[in-house]
């Protein structure tokens, strides 16, 4: 059962595990309400983008989650990044990007 893992090991088919998708808890849950203050500071795209690393995500996911145009998410992250609100790491050809102590501040001030 959800979230637990799984495993097929019958004959009869192809060994498989199943375990879920990394930050697919987060698909369900509504949006955080963005701060007023925040949003007057960076802007509330960038307010929303901020609030969204509190899991590390790549460009595209952050893109299909706030349903905004990959190219916008890269200036916005872009902005960020600047800042030091938010840093970038890559593993083999993925580029992930997650907030700094700094950016968790700013995320978590009331």
């Amino acid at each position: 059962m959800w979230p637990d893992i799984a495993a097929h090991l019958d004959d009869s088919t192809p060994k498989t595990v199943i375990y879920p998708a990394r930050g697919a808890a987060t698909l369900f849950t509504p949006e955080s309400p963005i701060p007023d203050a925040l949003a007057a500071l960076i802007g509330r795209s960038r307010a929303r983008l901020l609030l969204a690393l509190a899991t590390p995500a790549a460009t595209t996911q952050l893109s299909h989650g706030l349903d905004l145009p990959l190219g916008t998410i890269s200036d916005h992250l872009a902005v960020l990044r600047r800042a030091r609100l938010v840093h970038r790491s890559r593993t083999g050809r993925s580029v992930r990007y997650e907030r700094t102590a700094l950016g968790d501040a700013l995320a978590e001030h009331p």
